[in-house]
């Protein structure tokens, strides 16, 4: 039985993936900002706010040194409504890059101690697709832009955390059916989980560092 940390895990693809780890009998805890949409409660549940320095803080002082196997940096914001390249909230630009890229910064940093004390410790960040420089779209600049950073955070990670034995990964869940993928998004959030977690349970020292999609496909940064 592992002990798997889900950031941003009252909803959506989060709740999910607690959701398949807690059935299959793994000590899965739940940490979160907002209203949880668990029906019935399960896990333990943790207040997180990414944003917040003393919320990270105060969350880590809570795990009181326990070992951690697998944490995964699922908190994320879309971004403010206007977000193009010609029309931005600058503002709203700053809170998207504050939580989608400081935020699992915050909370791995936060949490290395007790990744280190796991026997195979892994840690993912849930990307985007959308912030590959491979894909030349626009809309969602701020979004985009957050998630092409994470991804570079992710690979100083790897390098880093090497010696720690720590394997890192950046994960693109798919196009998936949530508040912020919308109805008419390409998958479920069961697809888009369960081929998470197989793509994590590959998770090793010799493919750390890379760009994963939901599918098992390695995604160009």
């Amino acid at each position: 039985m592992a002990t798997i940390v889900i950031a941003g895990a009252n909803r959506g693809i989060g709740l999910e993936l607690a959701r398949q780890y807690a059935q299959d009998g793994h000590d899965v805890i739940r940490a979160m900002r907002g209203e949880d949409r668990a029906d019935p409660i399960f896990g333990t549940t943790m207040a997180l706010d990414v944003a917040d320095a003393q919320s990270v803080s105060k969350f880590a002082a809570a795990l009181d040194g326990r070992p951690v196997d697998l944490l995964l940096a699922n908190a994320g914001v879309i971004g403010p409504e206007r977000q193009s390249s010609t029309d931005m909230d600058f503002d709203g630009f700053l809170h998207t890059l504050d939580v989608n890229v400081l935020g699992p910064l915050r909370v791995i940093q936060a949490l290395l101690p007790n990744l280190r004390k796991a026997a195979h410790p892994r840690v993912a960040v849930t990307s985007s697709r959308m912030g590959s420089m491979a894909a030349p779209q626009s809309g969602h600049l701020a979004y985009r832009a957050s998630k092409a950073a994470v991804n570079k955070v992710v690979q100083c990670l790897a390098a880093d955390l090497a010696g720690d034995g720590i394997a890192v990964a950046s994960l693109h869940p798919g196009w998936v059916r949530t508040d912020m993928g919308g109805p008419g998004a390409d998958i479920d959030v069961e697809t888009s989980a369960a081929g998470l977690r197989r793509v994590l349970d590959g998770l090793s020292m010799e493919n750390s560092g890379r760009f994963w999609a939901y599918d098992g496909e390695v995604l160009d940064w």
